[in-house]
This record gives C-alpha cells, structure tokens and sequence, in this order.
C-alpha cells in the first residue's frame, strides 16, 4: 500500500509542477496533495501537522503572485493605476484563454486601461511591457515557491 501511496504522491507532484506554469491545472493544490499524500505514507512520522501547514502557507501565497506581480511590474515603470488595474484583470481573463491568454493577458490588460488615460503609444508599450515583465517574474516566483515547498518536505522527511 506504501508503494501505491508513494507512486500517487509523486505524480501528483508531477502534475502539480506542471500546473504552476499552465492554467487551468491547480498546480500548487496538486503539489500539496501529494505532499500530503507522502506524508500519509510516511504516517506523519516525520512529516507533521506544522510542517503540513507551513507548506499549505506556502501554496497559498503562490495564488496572489500572479496579480501582485503584473500590477508591480505596470507600476515600476511607471504606469497609471489603471494600467495596473488592466494587468490584473488581464492576467484574471487570460485564464480562460489557456496559455497563449496568461502570457499575452497581462500585457493587454496593461495597455487597455493605460489607453484610458494616456494616448501616447511609446508610454502605453511601457506599461504593457512591464505588466508583462512582471508576469514572467510572478512565474518564476510561483515556480521557486514549488520548489520550496517540495524542498520543505523533503528536509523533513529525510532528516
């Protein structure tokens, strides 16, 4: 049954890091869940409730990542608030549209609300072009903070 509960954690994982780059797939659930499955194979001996939470901690502050991150990266250049307004709904809309949308989404959002305040297309590249900087480094965060918790889990379990 080990064997069994050890193979699910590990795909689960798999999926789950997978997830943390494509929509649609909740990857940080996934890697949680068979995070959590791992630790009920091991019988919560040396993976526990506090080490559980602390990963889940983890797992949901990679959720505001992708917002925080395109609305700063609008606003670092300067862009209005509407701007980082756009970005944010941009990242939400790009959801539904699957990858081509969260990557694009961001960086159309960004332009839409700069044009309701500035016509000056090199200022509204700017802000389109930082929403989406600031996207790629929302990913690049949501990855490391995987990896962090996968990381977590396994110090615990190995020592």
């Amino acid at each position: 049954m080990d064997v069994v509960l050890w193979a699910v954690a590990v795909i689960l994982v798999g999926v789950g890091i997978v997830g943390i780059v494509l929509p649609a797939v909740p990857g940080t659930v996934l890697i949680f869940a068979g995070l959590l499955v791992g630790a009920w194979a091991d019988h919560f001996t040396r993976v526990g409730p506090f080490i559980l939470v602390l990963i889940a901690i983890i797992g949901v502050a990679t959720y505001g990542v992708d917002f925080v991150a395109s609305a700063l990266g609008a606003k670092h250049l300067g862009a209005s608030k509407q701007a980082m307004a756009g970005a944010a709904l941009g990242t939400v809309l790009g959801f539904f549209l699957g990858l081509p949308g969260v990557i694009v989404g961001p960086f159309l959002g960004a332009i839409a609300g700069e044009l309701t305040v500035h016509r000056d297309w090199k200022r509204v590249g700017k802000a389109g072009l930082a929403a989406w900087i600031g996207f790629v480094v929302g990913t690049a965060v949501k990855v490391a903070l995987a990896f962090l918790m996968i990381g977590i889990f396994l110090v615990a379990l190995i020592f």
